[in-house]
């Protein structure tokens, strides 16, 4: 089932959605139109709410609704993190297929979403399998939060706060890790949500340079009302991954002041640094970005060769599983779950990344076309794969290999 999220006008205004997006961009359109029969639900019928708001509640009843709801879901432990043009449905459903248990939508922008109906339809849709479901927004406006987040909360089991966007665009737009600067806004920003809505508030932040400063926020995000809270381990000057380790022990600090669930990001490039990370720091789960880019099946124990070389006497072996299995299945999704090609085209140069680099010649085809198709996309895999060379991801011995690790979240959790 497809399930966008529109308002009751939409079949009314079909048409003319369409005749405008026939005159966009490749990058904005969708890859696919979308189909009456594909509607199935709207706003007035979604599910019913989770719970009531929590404006009168004592902080003892909401620590003990923030574990309830968390254990309801199961307690997930593999969770995708909110990635902008990257954690949309298909690349949910693909990393959902190989592990993960929980996944956030990428960073939607509250002031665009209740403005711009094309950008609602376009940037959020879910299904029913996609659950448990965290939606991601920036603001800096607690109404214009409120209302963006009223059109979701239906279909989530979290509205979450981005609080810990480090790129320019969220210095110029006031939002992410610079609020920062202004707590008392964030904490208007997680009450606002916490008062008046019926799903849980999360929010994901950085850490501060200085660690009381850390435990101070991250108390703060809990007393206005946060049910979770996720912690990236980098301050917000730390952008590069590669170059900055996130710092385990101020997320064992965060999780050890705090009473409500609290997850990780930061330092996983395989299933064992989860848990490691959670051995470590005591935290429910993790999340897990750039990894998954090239790797979606990560979180099912598939590593890329990048990660096998630094364990070579732990022993590994082919998994019977590449990229380019994954891409063909990612554009399957696609085709079913159309959404933008201009996150099609990212998520190709990202999980066949290797194999560009031993045929580079394909990765400039890839470049050179400028209105992608379906076929074309299944013609480069199978262009790559005539051309030898294959990339595979690789697996302990100990653990089973491909037919054991494709098993459905349900399969892992039993």
């Amino acid at each position: 089932m497809k399930l966008n999220l529109l308002n009751l006008r939409f079949l009314r205004t079909r048409k003319s959605f369409i005749s405008q997006t026939r005159a966009m961009t490749q990058n904005d359109l969708l890859c696919s139109e979308q189909r009456d029969g594909q509607i199935e639900e709207t706003v007035d019928e979604a599910p019913a709410s989770l719970g009531s708001p929590s404006r009168v509640l004592s902080i003892d009843t909401r620590v003990e609704r923030a574990w309830a709801h968390w254990k309801k879901l199961g307690r997930p432990k593999y969770i995708v993190a909110p990635m902008v043009d990257n954690s949309e449905l298909p690349f949910r459903l693909l990393c959902q297929k190989y592990g993960a248990q929980a996944a956030y939508t990428p960073m939607l922008h509250s002031r665009i979403f209740t403005e711009t109906e094309k950008y609602r339809n376009q940037e959020f849709t879910t299904c029913k399998e996609d659950r448990p479901l965290f939606v991601q927004f920036c603001a800096n406006d607690p109404d214009t939060l409120l209302e963006a987040a009223k059109r979701v909360e239906p279909y989530c089991d979290y509205v979450d706060i981005n609080l810990g966007c480090p790129q320019r665009i969220a210095r110029r737009g006031n939002y992410g890790a610079f609020l920062m600067d202004n707590l008392p806004l964030v904490k208007s920003l997680v009450e606002k949500l916490a008062q008046n809505l019926n799903v849980p508030v999360s929010c994901k932040i950085r850490i501060f340079p200085n660690l009381q400063d850390t435990l101070k926020y991250a108390k703060m995000l809990e007393d206005a009302g946060c049910s979770l809270l996720a912690v990236h381990g980098r301050t917000r000057d730390e952008k590069d991954g590669k170059k900055f380790r996130a710092d385990w022990s101020a997320i064992k600090e965060v999780k050890n002041a705090l009473r409500i669930p609290v997850l990780a990001n930061g330092n996983v490039r395989c299933i064992e640094d989860v848990d490691n990370c959670i051995k470590e720091t005591g935290v429910e789960g993790v999340l897990s970005a750039e990894t998954l880019l090239e790797n979606p099946a990560a979180f099912a124990g598939f590593r890329t060769a990048e990660w096998v070389k630094d364990n070579d006497e732990e022993g590994f072996v082919d998994g019977g599983l590449d990229q380019g299995d994954l891409v063909v299945e990612y554009l399957k999704l696609c085709e079913k779950h159309p959404v933008p090609w201009r996150m099609i085209r990212s998520h190709v140069h990202k999980m066949l990344g290797e194999w560009f680099r031993i045929h580079p010649q394909v990765r400039e085809q890839l470049n050179a076309q400028n209105i992608l198709t379906f076929e074309f996309l299944y013609g480069l895999v199978d262009q790559l794969r005539e051309l030898g060379g294959r990339v595979p991801l690789y697996k302990k011995k100990k653990i089973d290999t491909l037919d054991s690790a494709r098993v459905s979240t349900k399969d892992l959790e039993s």
